[in-house]
């Protein structure tokens, strides 16, 4: 018998990444609370998600560097410690200054997540399952932003806001507990079957890759393939995570205190997407296409399913406007998982997590300077009173990054070849 061992191993990376994202996720629920407590414009706000999204960025990079160094297991531990200290201490800041410190202590222990754990997927996974794995893992982004939705206005009522960071913040340590206790690299782990190791190494590269200098990774094509996938639509996932709270709250009246089906099945659609999203390329793959036309052909239908965001401006109905952000939402994390999976494709295993982290630094840039101009934009039409307005301009923009991601993509490197050397 082969054995499934792997699959025990994406879900503990589908449970951190559920706890990396709602954890990332309580402040956009309790923003009109803490806006109300602590005085906030929306430009505040926005320089608050920027002392994460800034951070996030800077931890990408010595993170990527620092786990293909010393390996996921440890890495992965690390972050998660980082993180989790963080989110609680979100409880004890009082002026916008102290949640900003949080925030960019958030973002530093967080940005070891996706390096980590696409270098896991690299390790314990052949090319044609790895999309699959990374979709399933990756949609924990969305069960985490869709549990958060229904756990933190019920820890707000019940207790208050300090403690909806206290205890959505401690649920790291549970996770790392289980980490530490059931993974290992697959040669060394011993619930893996030799059948199975050998389907896990059955697509290793056929020519040994010489280690690529951690400098040399920005003269590969391959490279910025990845950091334009990454710039152009991390900044989309950030709005919906940060700002669609908001936004359901001041055009819809959503009322945030209590538990929010929108939301809910809003991010259940998107585990979908990132489910899929990884099937599909990978179903691809077994039907005999080169694994460059799977990855982008797949990728391509992905960006044409964020183009009816722009209906948003037009619906009347709360749940028109669910129905229009749930597509484009999904399709965000069917492309995450497919970018993500490129990194793999084109690098040896040696170098992934400092690609990943050198990629998630360019979507956390553009995840920088995204949330300043939606900060300015969201000010200058409240001043007017037409809030809605300006969430109708910023809709056309997450409808066309995709499109616009994936023809640079192509651009840059029409068939994504292995990296040589």
């Amino acid at each position: 018998m082969k054995g499934n061992y792997r699959w025990v191993v994406v879900a503990l990376l589908f449970f951190a990444t559920t706890i990396n994202y709602l954890d990332r996720q309580v402040i956009g629920l309790l923003k009109p609370t803490l806006e109300k407590e602590l005085n906030w414009s929306e430009t505040d706000y926005s320089f608050i998600v920027m002392c994460f999204t800034a951070s996030y960025a800077i931890g990408l990079l010595a993170f990527g560097k620092v786990i293909d160094k010393i390996g996921s297991k440890m890495g992965y531990a690390i972050s998660i410690v980082i993180w989790s200290f963080a989110a609680m201490a979100h409880a004890l800041a009082k002026t916008s200054f102290g949640f900003g410190a949080a925030r960019a202590a958030l973002g530093a222990g967080e940005a070891g997540n996706f390096p980590a754990a696409i270098k896991t997927v690299a390790e314990w996974f052949p090319k044609r399952e790895r999309a699959l794995a990374t979709g399933i893992f990756n949609s924990g982004a969305n069960i985490g932003a869709m549990v958060a939705p229904i756990m933190v206005p019920w820890i707000l009522g019940a207790y208050g806001w300090q403690e909806a960071f206290i205890i959505t913040g401690a649920i790291g340590f549970i996770w790392l507990i289980l980490w530490w206790v059931f993974y290992e690299v697959p040669a060394k782990h011993t619930s893996v079957t030799s059948e199975e190791l050998a389907h896990i190494q059955s697509e290793e590269e056929k020519s040994e890759v010489a280690p690529i200098a951690w400098s040399k990774l920005f003269g590969y094509r391959q490279t910025w393939v990845f950091i334009v996938g990454k710039f152009f639509t991390d900044p989309i996932w950030w709005f919906f995570l940060f700002w669609l709270p908001s936004y359901f709250s001041t055009t819809f009246a959503l009322d945030l205190k209590k538990p929010s089906l929108h939301l809910a099945i809003l991010f259940t659609c998107t585990s979908i997407g990132s489910i899929g999203g990884g099937y599909i390329s990978g179903y691809f793959i077994k039907k005999g296409w080169p694994v460059y036309k799977a990855r982008k052909y797949s990728m391509f239908f992905f960006a044409l399913c964020a183009v009816p965001i722009i209906g948003a401006r037009w619906a009347t109905d709360i749940w028109q406007a669910v129905f229009l952000i749930s597509i484009a939402a999904s399709a965000h994390q069917a492309w995450s998982a497919n970018i993500f999976t490129t990194v793999s494709d084109m690098f040896p295993k040696h170098a992934v997590s400092s690609v990943v982290g050198i990629g998630g630094l360019a979507g956390s840039l553009g995840g920088v300077i995204f949330p300043y101009i939606i900060g300015v934009i969201l000010d200058s039409y409240k001043a007017d009173q037409a809030l809605s307005d300006g969430y109708n301009v910023i809709f056309v923009a997450c409808g066309c990054a995709y499109l616009f991601a994936w023809l640079l993509i192509h651009f840059i490197s029409p068939q994504m070849k292995a990296v040589q050397s």
